[in-house]
């Protein structure tokens, strides 16, 4: 195994552990309150990506200035910005109308 893939799985260890602890309901840890908590702690995570993007986007059009090579950057960037914003949307219905179409209390 190179670095890339010990680092990878000791970050998914470090990740799922706390997710079990969170998962319980009093006394024992159920599958259901592991994927809620994962998907909660994904939602988290994008969502902070998301916002950065954003503001990163803004700071670049601030810089540019007018200079071309600046702004095509900047311009993708917003792009970037966009679709990463609808990926997250969609991902959001489609983790809400699978687990309702399951009977699942997604949250």
């Amino acid at each position: 195994m190179n670095k890339k893939n010990i680092f990878l799985s000791l970050l998914a260890t470090v990740a799922i552990l706390p997710l079990a602890t969170l998962a319980t309901d009093g006394s024992q840890v159920t599958v259901e309150g592991i994927i809620q908590a994962a998907v909660q702690t994904a939602w988290y995570i994008a969502d902070g990506v998301v916002v950065i993007l954003w503001i990163v986007t803004g700071i670049l059009f601030l810089i540019a200035q007018g200079e071309p090579a600046k702004l095509n950057a900047a311009k993708g960037a917003l792009f970037a910005a966009v679709i990463g914003t609808a990926v997250i949307i969609v991902a959001a219905s489609a983790v809400y109308l699978v687990g309702s179409a399951f009977g699942l209390p997604i949250t």
